[in-house]
C-alpha cells in the first residue's frame, strides 16, 4: 500500500491574515468609507470626473474622498464574501464602487486559479458598473488582463468593439498586463481597431498604451507609428509620443491626422 502524504490543512489565523474580509459584511466597508468622507471635495470630483449633464460621468455621485483612503479600505476587506461585494460595487456613490473593485483585486490578487475564475466572472457581471475612466484604469488589468495572460483573450475584441465606451476602454487597458511581459501583440492589435473611435477618453488610453510598448521596445512602436500615424486621431497620436525626443516627435506630429 503506497501511504499518501496528507494535505496541509490551512490554519483559519492564516486565511483570516490574507483575507481579512472573509468574515465581514458590506455595512462594514461602506461605514468605513463614508467617515472619510468630505463635503468640500464632492463638488471637485464631480467637475474632474465629469458628472454633470451630458458629460461622460453624466449622474455619477461623489463622497468626495481621494484614492488613498480607499485603497487602504480595500486591503482591510481583501476576500469579502461576493454577495456582500455585490451591494458595494453597485453602489450609487462613485468611491464605494472604486472601493469593491480595489477589494475583487486584492482578492483576486492572492487567490488560486479556481477562484480567479469566479472572482473574473463577477468582474465581468458587474461590469456596467465600471462606469469611469478611474475604476478602469484601476480593476482592469488585474481582472480582464492578468487574467487572460495564459487564456484565449477574444474577450478583448468582443470588448473593443463594444458600443459601450468603458467597454472599449477596458479593453485597450487591460492588454497593460500583456505589455508587463514584453507581449505587444493584442495592445497593437486592438490600438489598430480604435484608431477610427470617436471619444477622446479611447484615444487618450490608446495613445498611453502604444507609448508604454515604445518604453519597452521603441522600434515595435515607431514599425506601428510609420504605417498608422497618418490617420491616428491627434490627441491619440500625441499621447504615444509624450517620450520622444522633440525632433522624432516633430515628425511624426507633422505626418499625422490633421
Amino acid at each position: 500500500m503506497v501511504s499518501r502524504t496528507p494535505k496541509k490543512k490551512i490554519s483559519s489565523k492564516k486565511i483570516s491574515s490574507v483575507f481579512p474580509g472573509a468574515s465581514k459584511k458590506a455595512s462594514e466597508v461602506i461605514r468605513e468609507i463614508r467617515s472619510h468622507a468630505d463635503p468640500k471635495k464632492v463638488e471637485i470630483l464631480s467637475g474632474f470626473f465629469k458628472s454633470g449633464k451630458g458629460e461622460y460621468g453624466e449622474g455619477d455621485i461623489f463622497l468626495g474622498i481621494q484614492v488613498p483612503p480607499i485603497r487602504k479600505i480595500s486591503k482591510e476587506f481583501r476576500g469579502l464574501p461576493l454577495t456582500e461585494l455585490q451591494k458595494i460595487v453597485s453602489s450609487k456613490y462613485h468611491e464605494e464602487r472604486l472601493c469593491g473593485f480595489f477589494i475583487l483585486c486584492e482578492t483576486f490578487s492572492k487567490s488560486e486559479e479556481a477562484d480567479r475564475k469566479k472572482l473574473h466572472s463577477f468582474y465581468l457581471k458587474n461590469i456596467k458598473y465600471v462606469n469611469n475612466w478611474d475604476i478602469v484604469d484601476l480593476s482592469s488589468r488585474e481582472m480582464i488582463g492578468d487574467y487572460l495572460r495564459d487564456k484565449k483573450r477574444d474577450l478583448l475584441y468582443k470588448l473593443a468593439k463594444s458600443k459601450n465606451l468603458w467597454e472599449r476602454r477596458i479593453s485597450v487597458i487591460a492588454t497593460y498586463s500583456f505589455i508587463r511581459l514584453g507581449d505587444f501583440r493584442d495592445t497593437l492589435s486592438i490600438s489598430e481597431l480604435l484608431i477610427t473611435d470617436k471619444e477622446d477618453l479611447i484615444h487618450k488610453a490608446t495613445g498611453w498604451m502604444l507609448r508604454e510598448v515604445g518604453n519597452r521596445d521603441l522600434k515595435v512602436e515607431i514599425d506601428f507609428l510609420d504605417k498608422h500615424a497618418g490617420r491616428m486621431p491627434r490627441t491619440m497620436l500625441r499621447y504615444s509620443i509624450e517620450k520622444f525626443p522633440e525632433a522624432l516627435k516633430k515628425k511624426y506630429m507633422n505626418a499625422g491626422k490633421k
